[in-house]
């Protein structure tokens, strides 16, 4: 009798320790799945803008271009290659040395042109300008587009940079081509690049 009682009180110790174990695993389980829903939520990754996208490298196609695209003729030699990022186009100048010519589309005013002007100044190390100072620098360009107000600004020093761009408003947008490089080669290339300008009209028309 005393011995089937001993082995009755094992019994129900084994069956309390069973328990004891099953409730700690479905404990252990709950906290594994806890740890993992925190750790798939800890890796979401939010949606990326393009300027983010652009500055780390990746590749964009260039923005599409508005209802009656500009259009141009390219003077003898040049050539033409389709844009990346936010360039509508890139142009190439037959001229030995550094230079980049750019067409670019931007919805609206694209901040004004005052803005867009200090900006390529402050490219080469120039100082800003005042608005009252824009008509004193500017010279327009007729164009079959419209006209263009011109810029061309040449940075100080020994090894000096130039900027020669024309900007337009047509049909909402605010287009803008662009040439850039060493001092010397973009003015060789100058007088095609406004004959260019000049050339500028609207897709179809």
């Amino acid at each position: 009798m005393g011995l089937n009682r001993t082995a009755g009180v094992e019994t129900s110790v084994d069956r309390a320790r069973r328990r004891a174990a099953g409730l700690a695993l479905g404990l252990a389980a709950i906290s594994l799945a806890a740890c993992q829903r925190d750790e798939v939520a800890h890796y979401r990754v939010p949606k990326v803008g393009g300027e983010v996208m652009a500055s780390a490298g990746v590749q964009l196609p260039p923005p599409p271009a508005p209802k009656g695209g500009l259009r141009w003729t390219l003077p003898p030699g040049w050539k033409e290659a389709a844009g990346g990022q936010m360039r509508y186009a890139t142009l190439t100048a037959p001229v030995p040395g550094k230079v980049d010519v750019s067409v670019v589309v931007l919805p609206g005013d694209a901040g004004g042109e005052l803005a867009n002007v200090n900006r390529w100044r402050n490219q080469i190390g120039l100082a800003p300008l005042a608005d009252g100072e824009l008509p004193s620098v500017k010279k327009v360009v007729k164009s079959g587009a419209g006209d263009l107000n011109v810029y061309d600004f040449t940075s100080e020093g020994q090894k000096r940079t130039r900027t020669i761009a024309g900007l337009a408003s047509i049909e909402g947008s605010t287009w803008f081509v662009k040439m850039t490089g060493d001092a010397e080669p973009v003015a060789s290339a100058r007088a095609s690049f406004l004959d260019l300008l000049g050339s500028l009209h609207l897709e179809n028309r």
